[in-house]
């Protein structure tokens, strides 16, 4: 793992969401987390909306953190073109994986998604008929090819129906996460 010369673990949040405006719930998660120094985000439609990736831009983001962590709204069981569209230029071979590509060899990876279903939905014989985790195995084969730690998910369920004390208390979460996770590293 690359350490920051100040030694502190660094959070690269990249965040696909293409109607952020219109989100009650991706937007107060976002903004909680933003409270961290050591969270950078990266806002994928507001800095592409022409899907033109600056490849080395985004490959020296990577290099520089710690965590990484796809944050997104889940459409139809993926995340959004976007982001899809963002691993498949900036995770390129001899950069992320394949011969030579090491760059994030030791990194993890994390997945911080909503859902409009409940959390009974996502089981076996629920309406979603498989566990989250289930659909969130390509993030995990991802990080496994480009040799990093894939960390369980952060998922807030129901996002369509939760109330607003609901999401400040999730924004709460999520937040505690970061922390958590940047405090254990610190200790390691």
């Amino acid at each position: 793992m690359e350490i920051q010369p100040d030694n502190k673990p660094k959070i690269l949040i990249i965040f696909a969401h293409p109607y952020p405006q219109q989100s009650r719930v991706n937007r107060p998660l976002l903004e909680e987390a933003l409270r961290i120094p050591e969270v950078e985000v990266v806002d994928l439609y507001e800095e592409y909306p022409d899907f033109h990736i600056d490849i080395s831009r985004e490959q020296q983001r990577l290099i520089t953190a710690d965590l990484i962590i796809f944050h997104h709204p889940f459409y139809w069981y993926s995340s959004p073109a976007l982001l899809k569209h963002w691993q498949d230029m900036v995770l390129e071979e001899r950069f992320a994986l394949g011969k030579g590509g090491y760059a994030l060899r030791g990194k993890k990876l994390m997945s911080m998604v909503t859902v409009g279903h409940s959390k009974q939905s996502y089981q076996l014989g629920g309406y979603d008929r498989f566990p989250i985790e289930n659909f969130l195995l390509p993030y995990e084969q991802m990080a496994f090819h480009c040799g990093m730690q894939y960390l369980a998910p952060f998922v807030v369920y129901s996002a369509h129906r939760i109330t607003d004390a609901e999401i400040a208390i999730q924004a709460c979460n999520y937040r505690q996460h970061l922390l958590s996770y940047l405090t254990s590293t610190d200790n390691e």
